[in-house]
């Protein structure tokens, strides 16, 4: 008996270090994932400050040029080299993001992206707009028929009623195909609260309004 108590006890002398190194090392990396996740957020709002000003100096300073026919139209507008396309707004369950062009990591992580193949904001067809289930877009998951959509660019404001809210497989790519109609498609993963990828696609439907 005394020799099994001892034997229990070492083994616990020796597994202390262990545990103290597992304990330091889970700290660590948990101080480590919340530093990046306050960095994430701080780069976010600042990103979407920035671009704001931006958009609104642009606006400050496009000026209205005679056409061809003698009309008044104002200068055209290249998001390669202005920027943000524009800002997306859903008054009703708090959604305001600037657009910028392009759906990889950085542009969604920082913004919600026009989708590459579809109308720029303001243009005539389905205009395609994708964000993070988890930043921008979360608050999708409230939104509801005849909700109005805004899309501000430098040229106009442009106004949108939601029409359909539906979950999709990420194949099914047709929800962003052109109806002939002036159509706005937002699109973000989906469940809202799912760990890790999720595994379908949540898609809002809008009309343009006058």
């Amino acid at each position: 008996m005394k020799c099994t108590i001892k034997r229990g006890v070492s083994h616990a002398r020796r597994s202390h270090p262990f545990l103290r190194w597992s304990r330091d090392v889970f700290l660590v990396v948990g101080i480590l994932l919340l530093g990046y996740c306050g960095y994430v957020l701080l780069d976010t709002k600042i990103y979407q400050a920035y671009q704001t000003r931006r958009f609104e100096q642009q606006m400050k300073e496009m000026r209205p040029v005679p056409s061809g026919d003698g009309s008044l139209h104002k200068m055209a507008f290249h998001p390669a080299t202005a920027g943000a396309l524009g800002q997306i707004e859903i008054a009703r369950i708090g959604v305001s993001a600037m657009i910028m062009e392009g759906i990889n990591n950085r542009t969604l992580r920082r913004a919600v992206g026009h989708i590459p193949g579809t109308p720029l904001p303001g243009q005539q067809g389905n205009i395609g707009i994708a964000g993070h289930r988890d930043t921008f877009f979360r608050a999708l998951r409230n939104v509801r028929t005849d909700d109005e959509i805004t899309l501000t660019t430098v040229d106009d404001t442009y106004h949108y009623r939601v029409e359909s809210a539906r979950v999709v497989e990420p194949s099914d790519t047709q929800v962003l195909d052109d109806s002939g109609g002036d159509m706005l498609t937002l699109v973000t993963c989906y469940p809202f609260y799912f760990v890790g990828p999720a595994p379908k696609r949540f898609i809002v439907t809008a009309q343009r309004i006058p």
